[in-house]
């Protein structure tokens, strides 16, 4: 089977297209290799899956193309000059408060980009597309645990409203051609390789740098962590899982579309998350207690029965062991001893 991943370079295509190698799929991955950050950690990725293919005799294939998916044109050649059995959309501009200031970003990559991407589905013979959405898309909803059953019609984020328009746009594609479309909103996914935006890994730098760490909402804050290994997991599990069309009672739709929770469906306190780094660091933190930024929310928490149900998806890795394995990753990537 060959998987077209895009976005390959970024922290859970990387981690992706190597277990998929792993399992025996051909991966071609393409991602932009923009600079939202350093654009060294994404060809480290790409280095080390190369380096993995030649060194483990995996089962897969890996290549790699440099594309931006906003490009209509090279996107329109690209589903023109290959075949996909399945594809998986994790290609986005990501980060809440960047969208505050860069709005186009967002619309260019999340919106005219996933588009071009559902086009290309509908013109190629795909047996199922994956795309990411996130848990942004529940906004300030105050029911918890999240539900994909919950209303999320009211995003406090440009980020967030591009992945809610990421979900309208795939179920209108998938009603219309029948295209097999599952969404997955990831809650704070973290482990080696991750992101230089996310939390972990600025207070990881910073406590061991010596500097303070900028704590929001005074530390009243929980978020439902979600280990990379357990995302990936769950996402190869679904690979052949494709949604059935099963008649939709509300709104009459016959179209084959799902739409997950992934995450640890454990509610993680700010305290314990920079503790457990405090204590992989073997250092303490100064820290700088600020109020909520704009775009943020209180709580994560995700309701993950249906892919229990569905793929038995069930995460086992604790807070403390994903943080212990990225400072430990952390280290070795900075040349810390």
């Amino acid at each position: 089977m060959r998987i077209l991943v895009t976005g390959a370079a970024g922290f859970i295509g990387f981690h992706l297209s190597k277990a998929l190698i792993d399992s025996g799929y051909d991966v071609l991955g393409i991602d932009n290799l923009n600079d939202y950050y350093d654009v060294n950690l994404k060809t480290k990725r790409l280095d080390d899956l190369n380096l993995h293919v030649k060194s483990s005799s995996p089962k897969g294939s890996f290549s790699f193309q440099v594309h931006d998916i906003s490009c209509r044109s090279s996107t329109e050649e690209l589903f023109k000059n290959n075949q996909f059995d399945c594809l998986v959309n994790l290609a986005a501009q990501a980060g809440v408060r960047y969208s505050i200031e860069n709005p186009h970003s967002y619309i260019n990559s999340n919106i005219v980009g996933f588009t071009n991407i559902l086009e290309g589905a509908r013109n190629s013979n795909l047996n199922h597309v994956i795309f990411a959405s996130s848990s942004s898309v529940y906004g300030m909803n105050t029911k918890q645990p999240f539900s994909t059953l919950d209303n999320t019609d009211y995003p406090i984020s440009l980020y967030a409203a591009s992945k809610k328009s990421n979900e309208l746009l795939a179920h209108s594609y998938s009603h219309l051609y029948g295209i097999p479309i599952t969404g997955l909103r990831f809650f704070t996914v973290y482990g080696p390789y991750g992101r230089p935006d996310m939390a972990y890994y600025k207070f990881t730098k910073a406590i061991l740098d010596g500097s303070s760490i900028d704590i929001y909402n005074h530390g009243k804050m929980k978020r439902d962590f979600t280990y990379i290994d357990d995302i990936v997991e769950g996402i190869l599990r679904l690979i052949d899982k494709k949604p059935m069309p099963l008649s939709d009672k509300v709104t009459n739709s016959q179209a084959p579309f799902k739409i997950y929770n992934i995450g640890n469906n454990n509610p993680v306190t700010l305290h314990r998350f920079i503790a457990a780094i405090e204590d992989s660091c073997k250092k303490k933190a100064n820290k700088n207690f600020l109020p909520m930024q704009p775009g943020d929310v209180p709580i994560t928490y995700a309701d993950i029965d249906d892919l229990k149900n569905e793929i038995d998806f069930q995460p086992s890795t604790s807070i403390e062991e994903g943080i212990s394995n990225f400072v430990n990753w952390y280290k070795h990537f900075k040349g810390i001893d």
